[in-house]
């Protein structure tokens, strides 16, 4: 592990893409493989998942690789257009009125690009309070001024629902690159892939788990397979992850053990709301094949990362004492 982390920045982002994409050519050829057997309705529908599930892992992969090419600017370009997305895809299933129409405007063409650019500003005192602070306090002025007084709590706390998650939150993963480690220069891009191998890894192992064993489910009518003991397991998969791969971050392999319990953990119970919000919203996936968003399902695979990201990015600074 000293050799791993004694390497330079190039060669270690080098390791990392060959490790990732030789993963992914390896589940590639699985997922073909199971292809040849029994042709039965269920085997299709669940090779259809898993190349579904695949072919986004894929996509995610190789955008992550020209934003890390592209350096700081890219990879907050990438989250800008992942918000928008996501926004867009909530917003198309949150039951909206006419008079709703200014709150949409402040969210999607003020507060979601002002949010980015404190961001690329590395304002970090304004860009952590800017959206539960200002805009917060703005949708709801602009919304009474529309003059609809109907729905008018349910409507507004949907739309900053929506900005929470897909603005607020996903923010925070970009917001990594502030963060000033000593001897850490121009590496802070590793912990934003850090973030996003760990919340995958409690997922993926968190399904999984509720899969085989046998289910208590903590809330039947939200999800009959999560239950404390699946969630126990992600988070502990998505810790040994992160100890796994501390050796591109600035933690030593205990602190990167913790940092990925928090980091899964909270993005396998955010994955958990949403299921929720999926509930009352009467749909399975977010943007289902009726919908209009243009980002199939998007939402169902940001969310642990925008739930867990900015309890990620604050345990960080205040764990470390560090200043933007």
């Amino acid at each position: 592990m000293s050799a791993l982390k004694s390497l330079s920045v190039d060669q270690q982002v080098a390791l990392l893409f060959v490790i990732l994409f030789g993963l992914l050519l390896l589940g590639s050829a699985a997922a073909i493989a199971l292809s040849l057997k029994r042709d039965d309705g269920e085997h299709s529908e669940r090779h259809l998942k898993l190349t579904r599930d695949l072919r986004a892992v894929w996509v995610g992969a190789l955008v992550f690789w020209l934003a890390w090419m592209t350096a700081p600017l890219g990879a907050t370009l990438l989250f800008v257009v992942l918000s928008f997305l996501a926004l867009r895809e909530f917003i198309t299933l949150a039951p909206t009125r006419r008079s709703d129409h200014r709150g949409l405007i402040l969210a999607f063409f003020v507060a979601l690009p002002l949010q980015y650019v404190l961001v690329g500003l590395r304002s970090f005192d304004l860009f952590t309070v800017f959206i539960p602070v200002y805009v917060f306090l703005a949708i709801p002025v602009v919304s009474a001024l529309a003059g609809d007084p109907e729905r008018f709590l349910e409507r507004n706390a949907k739309i900053q629902w929506g900005i929470t998650v897909c603005v607020y939150g996903l923010s925070h993963a970009p917001a990594l690159l502030l963060l000033d480690f000593r001897d850490y220069e121009e590496r802070g891009a590793f912990l934003v892939f850090f973030l996003v191998m760990v919340a995958a890894s409690g997922q993926i192992a968190q399904e999984a788990a509720s899969r085989w064993l046998r289910r208590r489910p903590v809330a039947r009518q939200i999800d009959r397979s999560f239950s404390y003991r699946a969630w126990a397991i992600g988070a502990l998969a998505g810790a040994f992850v992160g100890a796994a791969l501390y050796w591109i971050t600035p933690f030593k392999a205990p602190q990167a053990l913790a940092m990925g319990f928090i980091a899964a953990g909270c993005g396998t119970l955010g994955e958990f709301v949403m299921k929720a919000l999926k509930r009352d919203a009467g749909v399975r996936h977010w943007g289902n094949q009726s919908s209009v968003t243009g980002a199939v399902g998007l939402l169902d695979r940001v969310a642990p990362i925008a739930f867990a990201a900015p309890v990620f990015f604050h345990s960080v600074r205040w764990y470390f004492q560090l200043k933007a």
